[in-house]
């Protein structure tokens, strides 16, 4: 077996832990328990946890406004990140970021970002710490369709080309950049063609296969690591739910979503992989279901009667850092 149980259970777990998080963050939010704006992640977990798996606490990622599960997928408390979303102030930032800020340093977690191509430049900066400090830690942003069409993205990949940066770019390829299709919005038609064109190797993947999503990542990771540079990995996903919760998707057409969940959902897919192959038990991933359940409902539980930020004593904390 090319994997070890213990690797194919952890991902399962994470992918699981990640549609669960999404599906009840969409009730919740539903349910007027989740103030702001809130983008889930349903159907691109694969792409997630096959790019985090193997990375360290020191290793780090950036996000997108779309960052639920890549902030599960690098380890971030499922607990905390609820109480965040809900904007209560034992959040993983203190009630203050909500879903599209979540961060936590201590896990290499450096933030989602609001900013539509925000990430890059950022995670450049921690790339660039690397390998002035010999650390062979690596960084890796997380990019949509929509964002690799920002000049900072296109300025981001040429900086990591020309220094050498340990910068693996992820772009999660799900076909709509809020609801504008990428083969109207990307002029050469081809992501992976003009990733390429910046001066490093470029792949693109079927991010609905997590092994050969994670293969790909391998690889790159580990030139980042061995001082060889940047990659950047097109990943084509879907979507299961809009831009936001919310969004009427007027933009697909009619039942592609319900026939995306039917056919296209990367964790059917993988759980259907590792039975056939003989790699797992259903049985087990079946237990993992249940737990992951418990977890969340935990986790929503203790979030509802988490307190918020009080504007007395939390108004004017944590504006400024202070050295």
């Amino acid at each position: 077996m090319p994997y070890s149980t213990e690797f194919l259970l952890s991902a399962y777990r994470t992918m699981k832990t990640i549609r669960e998080f999404e599906e009840r963050c969409v009730k919740e939010f539903e349910g007027g328990n989740v103030p702001g704006f809130t983008h889930v992640s349903n159907g691109q977990e694969a792409i997630a946890v096959a790019a985090c798996i193997d990375l360290s606490d020191k290793d780090i990622i950036g996000s997108t406004h779309r960052g639920h599960g890549h902030c599960i997928a690098k380890g971030c408390d499922v607990g905390g990140m609820m109480k965040e979303i809900m904007g209560r102030s034992t959040g993983l930032c203190k009630g203050k970021g909500g879903s599209m800020h979540i961060a936590d340093i201590d896990k290499g977690m450096l933030g989602a970002n609001a900013i539509v191509g925000g990430g890059p430049p950022l995670v450049n900066g921690a790339a660039l710490a690397a390998k002035t400090l010999g650390t062979k830690n690596v960084a890796l942003s997380f990019n949509g369709d929509g964002s690799a069409n920002q000049g900072t993205v296109f300025e981001a990949m040429n900086m990591a080309v020309v220094l050498k940066l340990p910068h693996v770019f992820v772009y999660e390829n799900n076909g709509y950049a809020e609801g504008t299709a990428a083969n109207y919005a990307v002029g050469s038609n081809s992501l992976t063609e003009r990733n390429a064109g910046f001066g490093m190797p470029a792949e693109c993947i079927d991010g609905l296969d997590f092994f050969a999503t994670y293969e790909a990542l391998k690889i790159a990771t580990e030139r980042a690591r061995n001082g060889d540079g940047p990659t950047a990995i097109e990943a084509m996903c879907v979507r299961f739910d809009g831009h936001f919760i919310g969004d009427p998707q007027l933009y697909r057409p009619k039942d592609e979503v319900k026939n995306a969940r039917k056919n296209q959902d990367c964790i059917k897919i993988f759980r259907e992989r590792v039975i056939a192959e003989g790699w797992l038990k259903a049985a087990a991933m079946n237990a993992i279901d249940k737990e992951v359940m418990v977890e969340i409902e935990t986790a929503v539980v203790n979030a509802l009667a988490a307190p918020h930020p009080d504007p007395a004593t939390d108004l004017m904390s944590d504006v400024y850092c202070s050295y």
